[in-house]
């Protein structure tokens, strides 16, 4: 199975992505991540919000692979505990399903994405600079790895 995060983002500053990096590398092969960044819609004075999303929405549609679990990082989602999320990541394996995180732009993911996928996950009720989503997200999915296998990153 492979993870697939999706996002719609600008070029990040190189802390972002040795960051993001330095977690996907330690995640093992049965369960690899891939970046599929999305570039933002052209937003201009006279944009209408609902529109850009839309057009978001279509190249994230786009990306996402054939037979993929949708999970959409959303403020209105589920907040999952590391143990929750390690059982949902231990369920994705058994079945042998990729998965797609689809991670909004600036204005977050157009409602029928948020509303089609499989799951809805909320990293937290706080606002997050969309540079360190890519990080939390890869680190949580490491810890997460690293308690079916009983490693000892993960403390609690």
């Amino acid at each position: 199975m492979r993870f697939y995060l999706i996002a719609v983002r600008k070029r990040l500053p190189a802390w972002v992505d040795a960051g993001f990096h330095e977690y996907a590398k330690r995640l093992p092969a049965e369960c690899r991540l891939e970046l599929i960044a999305i570039p933002p819609a052209k937003r201009r004075k006279s944009s209408v919000t609902a529109r850009l999303l839309q057009e978001e929405a279509k190249r994230i549609l786009a990306a996402i692979p054939t037979g993929a679990k949708v999970l959409a990082l959303a403020e209105t989602g589920e907040q999952w505990s590391c143990r929750e999320l390690a059982d949902h990541m231990h369920a994705w394996m058994r079945a042998s399903r990729d998965v797609a995180l689809l991670v909004g732009g600036a204005d977050g993911l157009d409602g029928a994405l948020t509303e089609s996928a499989d799951y809805t996950w909320s990293l937290s009720r706080l606002t997050l600079p969309h540079a360190l989503v890519s990080i939390i997200v890869v680190e949580q999915l490491y810890r997460a790895w690293t308690m079916l296998i009983k490693h000892p990153y993960h403390r609690a």
